[in-house]
């Protein structure tokens, strides 16, 4: 009976961790990868200037021209088109090393395109935040939500269209934890909405991206909140 028991009890423990197993089995890389090494590489190769305004994101950040948007040609540029938050917290330790004055992050549009749950999604950026504040305790982070899609994204990003009640739910998850790690909250979510829930046509390229009145729309936002 001991050996019949501990046979059950085992099989019982191999199906409760193929279980969770299967939980985890999301795909943890970047879009692009060939891109995302390239761009690293530039990174790399850029000299270390400290102090400066960091824009930190995947294309969506990528694709604005912070520099001429905000009249100064120090803003750092760290978007990587494709990337994903498992992709930043592999990259964060370049972002740190020049202690920026101010971090702005926005990430997580492709991993709810990749289907990578919610939860882990909320907690890749917290730990990004934890990481950074370790090491800079008094830079000022904000954590940028994700922006909905609309459904001109079918064409192009299949993946990525009706999933805004996965954007939702994680905008309210980072809303709710930025006192407690010590970040502020932008909520651009509220800004770039249409009635329906998903992205505003008028400030969208292709249904994801933003054009150039988008854009144009979030620095004013940042500054009328007194962001930058």
């Amino acid at each position: 009976m001991r050996l019949k028991e501990l046979y059950i009890s085992v099989i019982f423990c191999l199906i409760v961790y193929v279980s969770e197993a299967q939980k985890r089995t999301y795909d943890t890389l970047p879009y692009v990868q060939d891109y995302y090494a390239k761009r690293l590489a530039l990174f790399k190769s850029e000299p270390v200037v400290e102090n400066k305004i960091i824009f930190l994101g995947n294309s969506i950040t990528q694709f604005g021209n912070w520099r001429k948007l905000l009249k100064d040609s120090s803003v750092i540029n760290r978007g990587i088109a494709g990337d994903i938050t498992f992709g930043v917290l592999g990259r964060l330790d370049e972002v740190i090393a020049r202690k920026p004055a101010k971090l702005f992050i926005k990430i997580g549009i492709n991993d709810i395109s990749k289907n990578i749950p919610d939860e882990i999604i909320v907690e890749n950026i917290l730990i990004m935040v934890r990481k950074v504040k370790m090491n800079l305790p008094h830079l000022q982070v904000f954590v940028q939500s994700i922006l909905p899609t609309n459904d001109a994204a079918k064409e192009e990003y299949p993946d990525a269209v009706n999933k805004n009640d996965h954007v939702v739910n994680v905008n309210s998850q980072l809303m709710q934890h930025a006192k407690s790690f010590g970040y502020t909250y932008v909520d651009l979510y509220s800004v770039f909405t249409d009635k329906e829930g998903k992205l505003d046509a008028r400030y969208a390229v292709d249904g994801l991206h933003l054009n150039d009145s988008g854009y144009q729309r979030w620095i004013e936002m940042l500054k009328n909140g007194k962001f930058l």
